[in-house]
């Protein structure tokens, strides 16, 4: 390996560690907790060295952000490759749920806090992308119907986690509300 390859691997590293730092200091602590004096502390270099990688904290929070829905992504292709071709817009539903509560932080980064990762452009990054395609391949093949669809359970599902994370809505009655949706849904007309 060169010592230019290196380098490169090396700031790739403290790239991702500078993320990874970050999310995990959200999930514990909020993102109110996340400054960059706090996570150059956290990952043991100066604050120049943050921006040396990231303009600022919100950029930090996008790369957070798109990296949890590129986890999303795959959890929900992974829910919908696993179930019944019937069942798919209920895994992936549950898959979408079951994220949210596990990671609330990333889950605002994501979908909550204000950010200038560009959403439904020529712009969007590849796993924003993976992630609705996931949703839209629930109701079958990519047209305009399906991605409709898409929209709409995805909103509603957003809905539900905003509500729920809030503390607006009981959990109890998350099973419920889940099987009203997907029959609104799996039931729509063509």
């Amino acid at each position: 390996m060169t010592a230019t390859e290196r380098r490169e691997r090396q700031r790739a590293e403290r790239h991702q560690l500078i993320i990874t730092t970050a999310r995990e200091l959200a999930e514990s602590e909020g993102w109110e907790a996340v400054t960059t004096r706090k996570l150059a502390d956290k990952v043991e270099y100066s604050q120049p060295v943050l921006y040396g990688h990231f303009a600022n904290m919100e950029a930090i929070r996008d790369a957070v952000a798109v990296e949890g829905i590129g986890e999303m992504a795959e959890q929900l292709r992974a829910a919908r490759e696993a179930a019944p071709a019937s069942e798919g817009v209920r895994a992936v539903c549950t898959a979408y749920l079951a994220f949210a509560a596990a990671h609330p932080a990333a889950y605002q980064a994501m979908f909550t806090l204000p950010t200038k990762v560009k959403w439904a452009s020529d712009e969007t990054p590849a796993p924003l992308r993976a992630a609705f395609g996931e949703i839209v391949s629930a109701f079958g093949p990519f047209n305009d119907r399906n991605a409709a669809l898409a929209e709409l359970i995805w909103g509603s599902l957003h809905g539900m986690t905003v509500l729920l994370l809030s503390g607006r809505i009981p959990q109890e009655a998350q099973e419920q509300r889940l099987d009203l949706l997907v029959a609104l849904f799996a039931n729509a007309p063509a």
